[in-house]
């Protein structure tokens, strides 16, 4: 076959990523005569010429300042080993996905082909030296190693043949099923496919299709049906203790809710049940009225009013929890990615648009030794790594902000990690109709294509992890294409889209089968129209495989025309594959032929009914409740207080919460680290309404609350004080405790049919629900996941409860001491000696904290969490490195875990309505100070000391970007700005929006605000037809408006290799080139780009032949607030502003480094960091212009700024970058 073969090699001063390698080589896998590492990409271009791979190798594949190129042959030295590596067949490769697509918009062709695949060279090291990396490097699930010389290009045929009947099936004895069941994989139970077998032989009277059984496998899996969940529980006892009474007044609690409920009908109990029982007795004495009621139930859905511009709306406020834990255990990057993809699919299904998102993750301790790692298991440090990426990359590219993150570290996770997202997501209520799927209504495909990479997804998760597991799962692990999914959101965020929709589900796992199969009752699904990645796939594959970015959609069939014009205007791939049929059937038909027709009322018993019996054990001995970390009980005070911020599960996250972008979609209000000094963790996440128009002064909070050492001494305990955490969190930010919805995640280990196993979990839900029972507070949705047990190891019992609730913005706090001179006070919740909080207590505690907060004389506050009173003082100290003198104190009170306590700082002095009150839970600790040093029991700790113990812990896992300013600031005031000729009264913009496009909303709200006139436009790209009609739309726009603006984004997913790729190549087109050349040189136009924008407009020498861009110096993606100098007056962008100016704004990116070689004194540097380089820029350079200065752009996101945002940041100075660009055509 016809290939051409290209190395590309960054030069040694861009090699961040083979430098970040010999760093983990050596210091990890301790290989110290590693003396370099160098990363090839290797691409074999199929069918092309020689005069298109010139083209592509210079406009693609390689850039001349960050690159060496080699063709056919690789140059090795003598004292280099080396491997290969790619993908398995039908993993998902962004990078040649990318290259792929940029090749055919340069060529116009769809025949030229690209594989990738990756070299790694190794300098000065052993044979064996060489397997220890490789074994540690190559995860077998995603990649192989193959040989540096070999090619191979496999054509898919179409797959052949029938799909398989299982011939005798309905006459298998006991013995043959069993064999049937290991032979083909099956999941489910013998006693599930018995009853299979009885519904096919008395009721189909015949045997069944491999897809029938397969498809019935994934319905009834636990994952997709709770199974274990629904287990109903005939005996519950409790074992003799001290702590029976207590649990056993819980029960009683939970049955007299059953008979309140339920009243004369039977129903069983369950784990389900006992979950849900809270909810259920709320919403009879109608203290639930905010629900959505709907039986589309992929994401809890309340009813919220929000303020825009001083008038009420009626929005729906959607929240979602969601684990990728088998996966993410399997393959950390795919896994950790498609659990923030499927977890925002949930809520988008109910067309909300999710704008912000909690990262909740388990491990073990990823500082033990590569050699300590289990066999059969990755190490804890590749998955903890990977799966941040993963997760990161993915909320990057489709524009969710991660507006919190925790790591919670125990040796239980290393059965199984916690991979665990939770979200939030709004839409207005008159955008969203919910109907009933009717015969005659039409099934639409929306988004991503079928490939074999998400078959076995739902039952691969539902099972047990064990050591064959790494070489075995290949198939139920997929890495997801958020710029896809981004185009759903952005379709369903359209009015004139929602409203047509009566239904959607999500792909997630099972595919069609579920996805669609849940729509109707009747369903006729054409599977050969089923749009697939790939020929190949038989129909079993088809019906069954999982696909990331797509939803099933039910429409009236008279809006088809419609709906489909729709999703072409937004580059949506859109098919019909299925009907609603009268006949309570689910069909399916593969080439001509009927391979699914189960009848609904056996679907739907979701197999035998499981039992099992629970009994509760008692705690173990001694009191969580009591006691201080062992490892701090024997030191002095000074030690301690050190020592205990040291902690892995107290110590700094910075290093891995700045690898999230926090500010896309320019809605948070606090930022997840506060304070001047960005070290003081938020209490949870805020985040504005996610408004088109206008000003909302309506946030929306979001908490969560666990704690494994906890959990593990009781999980009653757990449960119960999850619930407190979650909502004493809430308080502390500002919010009522009131009108708080819950929602958890259950994740235990492997129950079977052990008694003392099942008690976990449901002594988990007991204490949940008491807390619930009490303060008339109800989940109202979660998760479970049952699966957490490697071997002889399960995770600690884990009940998450995510709270959420809404509020104004101007009452929101944060947890970063103030000023000095202020009185901090412990808001104390008593617990007596079997572990119980007085809820009247709770309830005037939290509603006298509210009342100050809003009254403005509580100013910071936080929870009481593990750690004690040391770390809520010590984090509240470190943000603005304001000190504290406490009051007279013991060892015990100050670390003594005080849960669902509050420590607040007040406004000065401690307020005289309190005095008044005298109340016994507020307990003065002592008063903030200007020193920064606190004092305690007659020493002195200083806070940097302080801050080196808080971030050593995690820093060889997660290092802090500590890029200082070592450059000089640039004034340029002497230049002659330009003026413009022509005056127009509101100009035009223009944003066009590219695949991987997700800050088109906040620079258009920031444009509109400053007075222009906005258009946007999508650049399609599904047909070459599609593409050249776009090219001469977008030079016609061009040629209309007076600013372009480009957006932010992951254009392409900033691939391959580099960003700014895709429109250097949109932008040569002929047509398009004309109308810029034309933009800037005759029409006086202006051009702003921004991030990604900025990146191509650096490409396309718009900018400076000088200059160029690549990846930050750490190599990695950073996600902070920086603080940018003005630097030159020379361009009209800058004409509101002077020189010297300071302001500060988000920054998020991994490719914003500026590469230049000595400064420049025409004016174009135009702005500067201040303080930090976090990028690593030359000249600390943030900005640029053209030497006329009519093109702008930015690394920084300058358009995520707003009015009550980031209010735990010391924001200085404001630019008016958008106000001047628009009175330039004043």
């Amino acid at each position: 076959m016809n290939y051409k073969r290209i190395f590309i090699e960054k030069k040694e001063d861009y090699n961040t990523e083979g430098k970040n390698l010999l760093k983990e080589f050596r210091d990890y896998l301790g290989i110290e005569s590693l003396r370099k590492v160098r990363v090839v990409n290797l691409y074999d271009l199929i069918n092309v010429s020689e005069e298109d791979k010139e083209r592509i190798v210079e406009e693609i594949l390689y850039e001349e300042v960050l690159d060496n190129l080699y063709e056919n042959k690789l140059p090795i030295k003598e004292n280099e080993k080396l491997f290969r590596v790619e993908y398995h067949k039908g993993q998902y490769n962004q990078r040649e996905d990318a290259a792929n697509q940029l090749i055919r918009i340069l060529t116009n062709k769809e025949d030229i082909l690209v594989q990738n695949s990756k070299v790694i060279l190794l300098e000065n090291i052993s044979d064996e030296d060489l397997e220890k990396i490789k074994a540690y490097y190559i995860n077998p699930i995603e990649m192989k190693e193959v040989p540096i010389d070999s090619f191979e290009f496999i054509v898919e045929e179409e797959a052949r043949g029938d799909v398989e009947v299982i011939d005798g099936f309905i006459d298998f004895n006991e013995e043959e099923l069993k064999g049937f069941k290991s032979q083909y994989g099956i999941a489910m139970d013998l006693d599930d496919l018995k009853f299979c077998q009885e519904y096919f032989k008395n009721d189909e009277k015949r045997n069944p299709t491999i897809t029938e059984l397969k498809l019935i496998d994934t319905y009834w899996s636990d994952h997709c049906r709770h199974t274990t969940f629904m287990t109903e529980i005939t005996d519950i006892a409790i074992e003799e203790g001290k702590y029976k009474e207590v649990f056993q007044k819980a029960i009683e609690e939970y049955i007299k809710s059953r008979e309140y409920v339920y009243e004369n009908r039977q129903r069983p109990i369950s784990l389900m049940d006992l979950a849900t029982i809270n909810m259920k007795e709320i919403r009879k004495k109608g203290l639930l009225d905010d629900k959505e009621e709907t039986d589309e139930v992929n994401a809890c859905s309340v009813e919220i009013d929000v303020d825009i511009d001083g008038r009420n709306e009626k929005w729906l406020l959607m929240f979602k929890n969601e684990t990728h834990n088998h996966p993410t255990e399997m393959e950390p990057f795919g896994g950790a990615s498609t659990c923030l993809g499927g977890a925002i699919r949930d809520p988008l299904s109910g067309r909300a648009y999710v704008y912000q998102a909690m990262r909740i993750t388990g491990a073990s301790d990823p500082r033990q030794s590569y050699e300590d790692t289990l066999p059969g298991k990755l190490p804890q440090r590749k998955i903890t790594k990977l799966a941040k990426d993963g997760y990161s990359s993915y909320g990057y590219e489709i524009g969710a902000a991660t507006g919190y993150a925790r790591e919670i570290y125990d040796e239980g996770y290393v059965a199984k990690r916690m991979e665990l997202g939770a979200l939030v997501a709004a839409a207005p209520r008159e955008a969203v109709y919910r109907g009933k799927a009717e015969a005659g209504d039409l099934v639409i495909l929306v988004g991503g294509r079928t490939g074999r990479d998400g078959l076995g997804g739902a039952v691969g998760s539902s099972k047990e992890h064990t050591e064959e597991s790494l070489h075995t799962s290949a198939a139920e692990v997929q890495k997801g294409n958020p710029a896809i999914e981004r185009k759903i959101v952005r379709l369903f965020r359209k009015p004139e889209v929602s409203k047509m929709i009566k239904k959607c589900n999500d792909f997630g796992a099972g595919g069609v089968s579920v996805a669609i199969g849940e729509l109707a009752d009747g369903l006729f699904i054409e599977l050969d129209k089923v749009p697939l990645k790939y020929p190949g796939l038989d129909g079993t594959e088809i019906a069954l495989s999982e696909s990331q970015e797509r939803m099933a959609v039910v429409i009236d069939s008279k809006d088809l025309d419609k709906f489909l014009s729709h999703c072409r205007d937004e580059d949506v791939e859109a098919t019909v594959v299925a009907k609603v049929t009268e006949e309570r059937n689910l069909k399916m038909v593969w080439k001509g032929k009927t391979i699914v027709n189960i009848k609904r009322d056996f679907l739907d018993t979701n197999g035998i009914r499981k039992k099992s019996k629970v009994n509760v054990t008692m705690p173990m001995d001694g009191s969580y409740l009591d006691e201080i970390p062992s490892h701090i009980k024997d030191k002095d005070i000074k030690e301690a207080f050190i020592e205990n911020l040291k902690d892995i599960n107290i110590a700094s996250q910075k290093g891995l919460i700045e690898g999230f972008d926090h500010s896309v979609g320019g809605s948070t209000v606090l930022m997840p680290l506060g304070g001047k000094y960005k070290l003081t963790p938020a209490e949870g996440m805020a985040a504005k309404i996610p408004v088109l128009e206008g000003e909302t002064n309506t946030c929306s909070l979001m908490t969560y609350g666990f704690e494994p050492k906890l959990s593990k001494w009781s999980p009653f305990h757990g449960g119960y004080y999850a619930v407190i955490e979650s909502i004493g969190k809430i308080v502390a930010m500002g919010g009522s405790y009131k009108n708080i919805r819950l929602t958890f995640q259950e994740y235990f280990e492997r129950l079977g049919q052990d008694e003392s196993k099942w008690g976990k979990p449901f002594a988990a839900l007991l204490g949940a629900f008491l807390v619930q029972k009490n303060l008339d507070i109800p989940s109202i949705g979660g998760k479970d996941s049952m699966s957490g047990t490697f071997e002889d190891i399960d995770v600690p019992p884990t009940l998450v409860s995510f709270a959420v609730t809404t509020e104004k913005v101007q009452n929101i706090i944060s947890s970063e001491f103030k000023k000095p001179n202020s009185t901090v006070a412990l808001i104390k919740l008593d617990i007596d000696e079997k572990g119980m909080v007085d809820f009247e207590q709770l309830k005037s505690n939290y509603a006298l904290v509210k009342e100050l907060v809003d009254e403005g004389k509580i100013i910071s506050a936080t929870t009481v969490k593990y750690g004690g009173l040391a770390r809520a003082i010590g984090e509240m100290a470190l943000g603005n490195k304001i000190g504290f003198k406490f009051n007279e104190i013991s060892k015990e009170e100050l670390f003594r875990p005080l849960p669902g306590s509050l420590v607040v700082e007040f406004n000065g002095q401690v307020p005289s309505k309190l005095k008044e009150k005298a109340l016994s839970s507020v307990i003065e600790l002592g008063t903030t100070i200007d020193k920064e040093e606190i004092l305690i029991g007659g020493e002195v700790i200083e806070l940097d000391t302080l801050i080196e113990a808080y971030e050593k812990p995690l820093d060889e896992v997660f290092p802090v970007c500590k890029s200082k300013d070592n450059f000089e600031n640039i004034d340029y005031t002497k230049g002659s700005r330009i003026t413009r000729k022509i005056k127009i009264a509101k100009p035009k913009v223009l944003i066009p929006i590219f695949t991987g496009s997700h800050g088109e909303y906040t620079m258009e709200e920031s444009f509109r605000g400053a007075g222009a006139n906005v258009e946007t436009l999508v650049f399609k790209t599904l047909s070459l037809k599609d593409m050249e009609d776009s090219y001469k739309v977008l030079a016609e726009k061009i040629k209309e408006c007076q600013i372009l603006g480009l957006a932010n984004g992951a254009l392409l997913g900033d691939e391959p290799e580099t960003g700014g790729k895709l429109l250097k190549l949109l932008f040569n087109n002929p047509y398009v080139k004309e109308a810029l050349d034309n933009h800037i040189n005759n029409d006086d136009g202006l051009i702003l780009g921004i991030g990604a924008g900025f990146t191509a407009l650096i490409k396309l020498g718009y900018i400076s032949p000088s200059a160029y861009i690549t990846g930050n110096d750490s190599g990695e993606f950073i996600s902070t607030m920086v603080n940018v100098r003005v630097s030159s007056n020379l361009s009209p962008w800058f004409s509101q502003m002077k020189v010297g100016d300071v302001y500060s704004v988000p920054l998020a990116s991994k490719e914003g480094k500026i590469i230049l070689d000595k400064p420049m004194d025409n004016g174009q540097i135009a702005t500067q960091f201040v303080g930090e380089n976090p990028t690593g820029s030359a000249f600390g350079i943030e900005a640029m212009t053209s030497l006329d200065g009519r093109v702008l752009g930015t690394i920084s996101s300058i358009d995520r700024v707003g009015k009550d945002l980031y209010k735990n940041i010391n924001i200085l100075g404001q630019h008016k970058i958008f106000q001047s660009g628009i009175k330039y055509f004043d």
